[in-house]
């Protein structure tokens, strides 16, 4: 990740992110509809193992879509409403300043009511097609015991898919991993230029020098953690339970300790000081509608914020519920 932020920091010092930002409407569809494809194709493989169990596509489709709530107790339902809220953050960009910063970019004719809708859509279905196109291959080819390994899934369950494909599999994955490539340089994009932002809005400099001071903090950090896997070596129990080194402590404070404790502090900010009223009444002030916007006041001012402290209780260890 401190990689992309080094390339994004550069991209935006040379001001070629509107470019770059052009051509991912483009590559973006593009790649939307290969991941459609290699869903459809995952779903119809067929694969036994060394023991002679045959797995087809479509029973991993059923394992993906298909809730076991087999030994579910209170604290592992906790745990996987942790790791949703995680991916949450990242997938909407929440708790991160890039909806802030882009958002104060918008013009006023924008009708942000029509904009929300269409995030909450696409962001949900292209999250489903993800799943569905990664799930179902790591079932085929490793079983239940295979959906273990985490983030690494896709570089796991894609190349035996493509590898599936014959010839054509190799141009498929090359291409697929560029695009996939190309959308984490343009991730990165957006949370540098919230960093940039907020430096050049606190300390009135310019973005040049701004992106100087980003990359130089990027590089030190992206050390750090590279020298975390040697010279810097340790081992430490987090209070989820796991054990990391430094990037894990680090992945651990920024998504179950600085996010949640951000995100309750917005849904104060917001539910409390400035009222939903404020929001609502930027969503509507070009004669657009904000829907659900009853709903949108109970859940900033009560339930978001009571859920997140709840988890954010879990999260650090000091609630354990069995």
């Amino acid at each position: 990740m401190f990689i992309f932020m080094l390339a994004a920091a550069v991209i935006v010092f040379l001001g070629v992110d509107k470019g770059i930002e052009k051509c991912s409407k483009i590559l973006m569809p593009l790649l939307l509809i290969m991941i459609i494809g290699i869903a459809i194709f995952s779903l119809t493989i067929t694969h036994t193992d060394d023991n002679g169990v045959t797995r087809s596509g479509l029973e991993g489709l059923a394992v993906y879509v298909i809730p076991d709530f087999t030994g579910m107790t209170i604290g592992k339902f906790l745990t996987v409403i942790m790791d949703a809220m995680g991916q949450l953050f990242y997938s909407l960009s929440v708790a991160m300043g890039i909806m802030i910063a882009y958002g104060s970019y918008m013009k006023d004719d924008v009708n942000m009511g029509k904009s929300i809708n269409q995030i909450e859509i696409f962001d949900t279905l292209v999250a489903f097609l993800a799943g569905m196109m990664i799930i179902p291959a790591v079932f085929v080819f490793m079983g239940k015991e295979g959906m273990t390994a985490g983030p690494s899934l896709m570089f796991i369950a894609l190349p035996k898919i493509f590898s599936a494909m014959g010839g054509i599999g190799v141009i498929i994955g090359i291409v697929f991993f560029l695009m996939v490539l190309f959308a984490a340089i343009t991730s990165a994009v957006s949370i540098m230029e919230a960093i940039v932002a907020s430096f050049m809005d606190s300390f009135h400099i310019t973005r040049r020098v701004a992106c100087v001071i980003s990359f130089v903090i990027s590089l030190a950090l992206a050390v750090v953690v590279c020298l975390g896997y040697n010279h810097l070596y340790f081992e430490l129990k987090l209070p989820n339970g796991s054990v990391g080194q430094v990037l894990d402590v680090m992945d651990y404070v920024s998504n179950n300790v600085m996010m949640p404790i951000v995100s309750i502090l917005t849904c104060i900010l917001i539910g409390w000081v400035l009222g939903p009223k404020f929001i609502t009444d930027e969503v509507e002030k070009n004669g657009g509608r904000m829907g659900r916007k009853a709903l949108y006041n109970v859940m900033v001012r009560f339930i978001a914020p009571i859920l997140l402290f709840i988890l954010f209780l879990q999260s650090i260890g000091i609630l354990h519920l069995a």
